[in-house]
């Protein structure tokens, strides 16, 4: 194990059943040595002829039920999610020298949480999400701003500015989750939680 990572997978395999708990002891973590962005992620998604994309998204939300991002319905991801279901994600953080790789299914959030994280955002976020026809072809910048400025005049009201029905949430459940720690010499840690069809999880140490 690398001298500047203190961490122990092995004691991990042995004493912790719970991958959502150590991936929280995790992301606190980086929330603390990250200088930008913790929450960044890697994901991974293919479209209905197997061709694959990754991206840069952020976590907003975790919990036994699964990983959330929010986005454009009508995006490049989220056409390959509609086609096909089954994504993978990546946390990598430098300052730590740790990684977490996770693999599952995904499905949308409920309106309501889609709602709450929405009305969360700020103003000018909220109304990007409006102007935004995300991943289509611009003729020029200028015909960004200009949407961005005709929905400022169509929702003035910063306290009011509704979801649009084709901006919501992703929930990845995870079938597996992967710790790895930096080691010496290439000798890195690594720990696989995958999950049971009695949905129980089983540990497995994996060679670097």
């Amino acid at each position: 194990m690398n001298q500047k990572n203190s961490f122990d997978l092995d004691k991990c395999f042995g004493e912790l059943d719970d991958p959502f708990k150590l991936f929280g002891e995790w992301f606190n973590k980086a929330k603390e040595t990250e200088i930008n962005d913790p929450n960044a992620l890697a994901l991974a998604t293919a479209d209905k002829n197997g061709v694959p994309s990754v991206r840069m998204v952020l976590l907003k939300d975790f919990s036994e039920k699964g990983f959330v991002f929010y986005t454009n319905l009508e995006s490049k991801k989220s056409g390959d999610i509609k086609n096909n279901p089954n994504v993978s994600m990546c946390f990598h953080w430098k300052s730590l020298l740790r990684q977490i790789r996770i693999v599952g299914t995904i499905t949308s959030v409920s309106n309501e949480e889609a709602d709450n994280y929405y009305n969360s955002r700020a103003y000018g976020s909220r109304i990007g999400a409006w102007a935004s026809k995300q991943s289509t072809v611009l003729k020029n910048r200028d015909e960004l701003y200009k949407s961005i400025d005709n929905f400022k005049k169509k929702f003035p009201d910063e306290k009011n500015v509704p979801r649009p029905n084709y901006w919501s949430g992703w929930i990845l459940h995870p079938n597996e989750i992967e710790f790895w720690l930096d080691g010496d010499n290439r000798i890195h840690q690594r720990l696989k939680y995958i999950k049971s069809n009695d949905n129980n999880w089983k540990k497995v140490l994996l060679s670097p």
